[in-house]
């Protein structure tokens, strides 16, 4: 879950790694350094606690002429958020940043000896120490050894110091990828680093070692033999990874909520009909599903929940739906007849992966939703089915998760088509109903100051509650979430109807409980719950569809979202929420795009 930039060629590298690692800041932004390769001298190497501009300031004067360097940003997982835990980390001749973890580096540092050696509290200095324990004027043999010896997920970047103008580069699950450009060669944990150089790209192969110089970059397997890893062109440019104008990259995806909906559903609508032809899922594929199993980790997984809910009363399959995490500690009923549907927006989120890894243990059919080309995930599942959402840089998902859910939508209807579960003239409307959340979501951005205002409700709380009843239930937890993760108020998701089963017990005057009622079916029996809060002395925010009638004084303040049907209210509701949360931190005085303790993509378990 850290940022690794990595260049070498014929323009300044000094500016090029800071700006990449601004880039690069959400996925991690406790520390960032640099490590600078200058000819016939030692590295300069600079480090700082603190965010990317710390670290720009103590490079200012900083000699412009290197022309080779790695970077990084981190998010600690060994060693807390000091200057010497920051990365790269200098052993010997080694200089070295990583992403991941080194799960038996304890037992590294006894089997080598190496106490009198590592510095900081981090496994990656360990790493180094190991690759420099080998090193004898030969990188390749010094990787090979120590790869021999590591246990754990990790992406490494390694210079070494009498080895000018290159960069090694090798990992296992945690992300990389490279380019040659006009001038230069660069590698990165993120193609939100190198779009600006090359719309073309690779993905590093795992155990395969990277040597990039300033004319080209080779691949090798570990044991010599050249490789060439497949070439991928980018669909988004530097532009789609900027702000546009938005004080925060979070409202900027908002906004953009409409436009990738579109561009995720319209490509996969043939005569009216769903179809993933296009994605080279054939509907002989689907015919044999006797169940379906969603695995997926946070904002993901409550894509996956909402699946859940339109599945089974329209198609009459069982849906599960599994915390990755905790997902490969169980033994999972599950054989060839089951479709497990990967869910993740990087496609690296590790427990995801090893989720899916053993899902195809066990002769299940794999599926991935996923919004990055060539991703892990991707290229490890039977069948992909891309999300067009473009780069997402906030750390709180907003516009991947709808856009999960709208895919998800469309593969749960063409398996009710095929299974012969709904009729084409079902399938038709449910299409069209999609469709029609996209207006529907632009009314509501529309209205966002609207929804800036009842949030002032929120602003000096400590506690929030949110509840619903059935889809409504499971988009309050995704609500829930996405206040707790940017704005720092513990947030709780409860069904409405199990309030008086022992939660209600926590209803004070005056707290703060968003009420969520868009389901006709369960609506009286929703408002039947938001009168015993309200009876407690609950502050009411009630968020409903504009036609259904709420008697009076059952709330402080209500905002309404466009008629739609029960199915499809998900889709404004869910940006009604994220507008609660955006505003609530932004009131706070915090850091929207890049709450504490978090980062963007976890790719460590």
């Amino acid at each position: 879950m850290c940022g690794i930039i990595g260049f070498t060629g014929n323009i300044e590298a000094k500016k090029l790694l800071i700006d990449g690692l601004a880039r690069l800041e959400y996925r991690g932004y406790d520390s960032a350094g640099i490590a600078l390769q200058y000819k016939d001298q030692p590295f300069q190497i600079v480090k700082k606690a603190g965010k990317v501009e710390t670290l720009r300031q103590f490079c200012e004067d900083l000699d412009s002429s290197s022309t080779c360097g790695i970077g990084h940003t981190r998010w600690a997982t060994h060693g807390g958020v000091t200057d010497e835990n920051a990365h790269p980390h200098l052993v010997g001749r080694v200089a070295l940043i990583h992403n991941g973890i080194i799960e038996n580096y304890h037992e590294l540092i006894e089997k080598f000896n190496l106490e009198h050696m590592v510095k900081s509290e981090t496994d990656t200095e360990v790493a180094a120490a190991v690759i420099n324990h080998f090193y004898k004027g030969d990188p390749y043999y010094a990787i090979r050894q120590a790869m021999k010896h590591m246990i754990g997920s990790f992406a490494f970047c390694i210079m070494f110091q009498d080895v000018p103008d290159k960069i090694f580069a090798i990992r296992n699950v945690s992300p990389m990828v490279a380019a040659h450009f006009a001038d230069g060669s660069i590698i990165a944990s993120d193609l939100t680093a190198i779009i600006q150089y090359s719309q073309t790209y690779f993905i590093v192969p795992e155990y395969h070692i990277v040597t990039l110089t300033k004319d080209d970059i080779k691949v090798e397997t570990l044991d010599g033999q050249m490789a060439k890893p497949e070439s991928l062109t980018v669909s988004w440019n530097i532009e789609a990874a900027q702000k546009g104008g938005y004080e925060h990259y979070m409202m900027k995806e908002i906004m953009e909520q409409p436009e990738v909906i579109r561009g995720t559903v319209m490509p996969r609508i043939q005569d009216g009909l769903p179809s993933l032809l296009s994605d080279g899922v054939d509907d002989e594929i689907l015919k044999d599903i006797h169940e379906i199993r969603v695995i997926a980790c946070g904002t993901a997984m409550h894509a996956g929940m909402i699946f859940k809910s339109m599945v089974e009363p329209m198609m009459r399959i069982p849906v599960t739906v599994s915390i990755a995490s905790e997902y490969r500690y169980d033994s999972p009923i599950i054989d060839a007849h089951t479709l497990v549907i990967a869910v993740s927006q990087s496609g690296e989120t590790i427990d995801t992966l090893e989720a899916l890894r053993l899902s195809k243990s066990y002769g299940a059919k794999t599926l991935s939703v996923v919004n990055v080309k060539g991703s892990t995930i991707a290229r490890e599942s039977d069948y992909v089915v891309y999300t067009h959402a473009g780069p997402e840089i906030a750390v709180a998902s907003t516009k991947a998760y709808t856009v999960q859910i709208a895919t998800l939508y469309v593969i749960g209807c063409r398996i009710g088509l095929v299974k012969g579960c709904i009729s084409e003239e079902a399938a038709r409307k449910f299409i069209g109903d999609l469709l029609d959340v996209i207006p529907a979501i632009q009314q509501v951005l529309d209205n966002r100051e609207e929804i800036q205002n009842a949030s002032i409700c929120l602003l000096e709380a400590q506690d929030a509650f949110f509840i619903g009843r059935g889809i409504d239930y499971t988009l309050s937890l995704e609500g829930a979430l996405k206040l707790k993760e940017i704005s720092y108020i513990h947030a709780e998701a409860y069904a409405a109807g199990e309030l008086k089963h022992g939660t209600i017990a926590l209803i004070t005057p005056g707290i703060p409980v968003i009420a969520i009622a868009t389901q006709r079916k369960v609506f009286n029996k929703t408002i039947s719950n938001i009168k015993e809060v309200s009876s407690r002395g609950a502050y009411v925010l009630l968020i409903t569809e504009a036609d259904l009638r709420v008697p009076e004084e059952i709330c402080q303040q209500q905002l309404t979202i466009p008629e739609v049907d029960d199915l499809f209210s998900v889709f404004p509701a869910a940006v009604v929420l994220q507008l609660i949360a955006y505003y609530t931190s932004y009131g706070r005085g915090l850091d929207v795009d890049m709450p504490r303790n978090l980062a963007k993509s976890v790719t460590v378990e």
